[in-house]
């Protein structure tokens, strides 16, 4: 395969680095103790952070450092030192979720590389375009989705693509997760996934695990994927130990040089999987991709480990090396050495006259070609020798060594900062008005208080007409740009003027088509950097009262009454267990909790809270500009109820939730 691209490993702990690395990793990703999206990891001291750059950079391997979660006002200075140690200790990128912070980054520090996480749920071409804008070089493809959507990205932005091929697949698409943060203040969006939906949610209320699908796996796909514009394959897996690690980059190498085999996805099988791999998202296939992780799962392991470990037993000479060597009479001799895209020289002593035994160029050659246990390898050599010369091993040794070593040696880069000082606002002193979206049109009350109404894209015109409503654009739009477009440019045609967004794809493209555009929950806006990128804000749900009461952005606001999504799917666990034509609109998970299931003309559904958050008694402490209703399945009459609880300040009649209003995310 020509232009191979780039194999990309996790990096939980430095033996699963040096794992990977020794496999033939040409880059790994891992993060420090604080600010990543897998903070169970053993993860990276800053001295040890050190040590792994200057391990990866002296085998020719980059290391991007992960800072993909969304961080609070109180963590932006904290990130920016972050960054500064990074570039410091010689990282080569950085992988960001929050939009926030990539601002902070991109104006403070110009000359890093910023990579999009797959969490900045970016899943149209209009989205690419835009994080190119906002100062990505790189983007990390959604896990759901097919080759011709890859195509199709890959036509639209310059930006380097990055896709994951092996490796744990959520059912939710990243960053649009809250079922963990909900159900136990445990988020995905803040590194601390607890994985709830590996146990049971079942849509027949059989214990059956809906939400739990098979581990992905592309690696017998690496050349369509190479061959659509993606240079670098990713393998997920920062939770997993070292063995895991050597067997993904191994079978991706060998992929790359078209080796890889039936056994060796069997090995990688019983290292770990749920019931099988699934490629279904890729293919488009996607029927057959539910798994759990079983006991013949567990044991199969066991067989595998002890054999996956001797891969990364001893250093592999992995990093070719030439060498000039000179060696004249009257003149210390003289060994330059290149590699890594660096030259080295190193001088010894003068030779001497040989009395018996001159030395020759061959015995020189095999002098030199002596690396050990090292990463270095040979590759080509020069010498130029006078006949009847003599140089003690020793010293051809020696400067073969010192070569070796000022090779090892990490050059950081330069690069240019600018000072940050993270403003620290007051907490707002707001009324809030009142905002509100219908998924039903028909629940809309003829006399509301609402400033601005939002209804689905697929609703009819006579709904937008009769209400003055502005569009909810979909959140996951996956291979559906150009049909949103021209529904958005007849919504336009008709009056709609306002629109809805919570993806920077959507929000993008309805800007450029000159409507009047609002920023929804699912831009995960955590903090006042976020929060000023957007009109109007609906804040992030994750986020306590606190917070959002002190966010530093024009008229902000929360969701104060609503089902909360949880989860936005791609493939449906209704239909996947039952088929359409049975579906029962809900999952019931092990306590009898019932989860509405939502689903769409788009590609997505949702999965809604199983009782609604209720702020209607306690809007004295909102702060935030206004407050925004959620309407799901409410018909009129009960919206008009919850109408008045608010107006009145009642207590809500039935079971509710405040949320994370108050006691918010780890």
């Amino acid at each position: 395969m020509n232009n191979k691209p780039e194999i990309l490993a996790p990096a939980g702990s430095m033996e699963s680095l040096i794992a990977a690395v020794r496999c033939g990793a040409n880059a790994v990703y891992l993060g420090t103790k604080g600010i990543n999206a897998r903070r169970g990891a053993t993860n990276f001291t800053f001295e040890e952070l050190k040590q792994a750059v200057e391990y990866c950079h002296a085998r020719d391997v980059k290391i991007y450092l992960a800072l993909n979660i969304l961080i609070s006002d109180s963590e932006r200075e904290l990130a920016y030192k972050t960054v500064e140690a990074g570039l410091s200790l010689g990282v080569d990128a950085f992988i960001i979720q929050d939009l926030g912070l990539a601002k902070i980054i991109h104006s403070h520090f110009p000359t890093a590389r910023m990579h999009a996480s797959t969490q900045c749920s970016v899943n149209s071409p209009e989205g690419f375009k835009a994080l190119e804008k906002m100062g990505f070089v790189r983007a990390v493809l959604p896990r759901e989705m097919s080759l011709d959507e890859i195509k199709e990205i890959r036509q639209a932005t310059d930006m380097e693509l990055e896709m994951f091929v092996h490796g744990a697949l959520c059912m939710c698409v990243s960053g649009q997760c809250y079922l963990s943060a909900m159900l136990g203040g445990r988020s995905g969006n803040r590194g601390l996934c607890a994985q709830p939906c590996r146990l049971g949610f079942s849509a027949d209320a059989s214990r059956s695990c809906d939400l739990s699908l098979k581990d992905l796996s592309l690696i017998g796909n690496i050349n369509e994927i190479a061959q659509a514009g993606v240079v670098s394959l990713k393998i997920e897996g920062r939770m997993k130990r070292p063995e895991y690690v050597a067997a993904a980059v191994t079978s991706c190498k060998k992929a790359i040089d078209g080796e890889y085999s039936a056994s060796d996805e069997n090995t990688l099988k019983s290292v770990f999987s749920r019931t099988g791999f699934t490629d279904g998202y890729f293919t488009g296939k996607r029927k057959d991709m539910f798994g759990t992780r079983q006991k013949e799962d567990v044991v199969a392991a066991k067989d595998v480990l002890k054999e996956l470990s001797h891969l990364y037993d001893n250093e592999n000479p992995l990093v070719p090396i030439d060498i000039e060597f000179i060696c004249k009479a009257n003149r210390k001799a003289e060994l330059t050495a290149r590699a890594l895209g660096k030259a080295v020289t190193v001088t010894g002593t003068v030779p001497e006259k040989a009395i018996n035994k001159p030395m020759t160029e061959e015995s020189v050659k095999t002098r030199l070609a002596k690396f050990g246990n090292t990463q270095f390898y040979l590759k080509n050599i020069k010498i130029d020798l006078d006949d009847g010369l003599i140089l003690l091993a020793s010293v051809i040794n020696s400067m073969r060594r010192e070569a070796v070593e000022m090779l090892d040696k990490v050059e950081i880069q330069p690069f240019t900062q600018m000072p940050y000082k993270a403003e620290k606002y007051k907490e707002k002193d707001c009324t809030p008005y009142y905002t509100a979206r219908f998924l039903n049109p028909d629940s809309i009350p003829d006399k509301h208080p609402f400033k601005r109404i939002f209804i689905p894209i697929w609703s009819s015109d006579e709904d937008f007409v009769d209400n003055r409503a502005g569009v909810e654009v979909p959140r996951g739009l996956f291979g559906m740009e150009e049909k949103l477009t021209k529904r958005l440019e007849h919504l336009k045609k008709i009056g709609v003027r306002k629109a809805l967004c919570s993806n920077l794809g959507a929000y993008s493209l309805a800007q450029k088509m000159g409507f009047e555009v609002y920023g929804d929950f699912g831009l995960n806006i955590f903090n006042s950097e976020s929060a000023q990128l957007f009109n109007s804000p609906i804040l992030s749900f994750e986020a306590t009262l606190e917070q959002t009461n002190r966010i530093g952005a024009k008229d902000t606001g929360i969701i104060g009454y609503g089902y909360l999504p949880l989860m936005l799917t791609r493939n449906c666990p209704i239909k996947n267990h039952l088929g359409c034509s049975r579906c029962t609109g809900k999952l019931t998970d092990r306590k009898g909790f019932e989860f509405k299931v939502k689903c769409s003309p788009y590609p997505c559904v949702e999965v809604l809270n199983p009782v609604p958050v209720y702020m209607g008694d306690r809007q004295k402490e909102i702060k935030t500009d206004f407050i925004h209703f959620y309407f799901t399945d409410e018909s009129k009459n009960q919206v008009e109820q919850i109408i008045n609880l608010f107006k009145t300040g009642g207590q809500f009649d039935g079971k509710y939730t405040r949320g994370l209003t108050y006691r918010g995310v780890e």
